[in-house]
């Protein structure tokens, strides 16, 4: 394993994949950084991270023989690696909401944005950049947004989460090379954030209606029945929950 720690940097993921570009990189080989400028989010979100008090890290990580309609597998595995590494540092009321933030008390306290590089059909390498909410201690203007010590009280060394986060997550993605694919979608099924709970969601052309969320489908959309029963599949801003 190889960690890079950088005082600042635009992004963590721009930096490991501009590095692959001329480098072989070591499996894995994780950036971790005290402030990101640029940090990002699902499709063209942005980060806010407080330096010091924020754990922002990328991890590349490589693949054999992983079918690219397998590739949610790595959402589950590094969504479930997370958890269990919040789990054993006490976190309470771990959720996850889909499809890769993690939630305490109905409140985010971390996000994950993976990126893939595909080649002939499969997946070869991805890296999974990660952004904790360590310990702040308020949030401007973000009144869904967590912490560790919000949640619990407690401050926390940033390395000693990172290793355990690292670790932990590194044992779902080992689940993945020896083909656990339906295991750890039921994992990550079972651990959804309102899963069966009645839920207000919204479309993107602002029509609200009440739902249940009752799992994900073979290629890791979410799947909401409505309130006649019919469940319909979403892909990632066809749908959002209001709570």
């Amino acid at each position: 394993m190889n960690i890079i720690k950088l005082n600042a940097i635009d992004s963590t993921n721009s930096y490991l994949i501009n590095l692959s570009k001329v480098v072989k990189l070591e499996d894995p080989t994780i950036v971790v950084t005290n402030k990101q400028t640029k940090g990002r989010g699902q499709h063209g979100a942005s980060w806010q991270s407080v330096p010091q008090q924020s754990l922002l890290f990328s991890m590349f990580k490589r693949f054999e023989d992983l079918p690219s309609n397998k590739i949610s597998s790595i959402a589950y595995a590094v969504s479930l690696g997370l958890q269990n590494a919040f789990k054993k540092n006490k976190i309470p009321n771990i959720a996850i909401k889909w499809p890769n933030d993690i939630m305490s008390h109905s409140k985010k306290m971390s996000g994950i944005l993976i990126e893939n590089q595909i080649k002939q059909g499969n997946v070869v390498s991805c890296i999974i950049g990660i952004g904790i909410n360590v310990n702040e201690e308020k949030f401007e203007s973000l009144p869904q947004a967590t912490s560790m010590l919000l949640t619990t009280g407690n401050k926390y060394d940033l390395n000693e989460v990172l290793q355990n986060v690292i670790e932990e997550i590194l044992i779902q993605l080992a689940k993945i090379e020896k083909g656990e694919h339906a295991d750890l979608k039921i994992k990550y099924e079972s651990s959804l954030f309102r899963k069966e709970m009645i839920s207000v969601f919204e479309d993107p052309s602002g029509y609200r209606f009440n739902g249940k969320i009752k799992g994900v489908d073979e290629i890791g959309q979410i799947v909401i029945e409505n309130e006649n029963e019919i469940s319909t599949s979403y892909q990632l801003k066809e749908i959002k929950m209001l709570f």
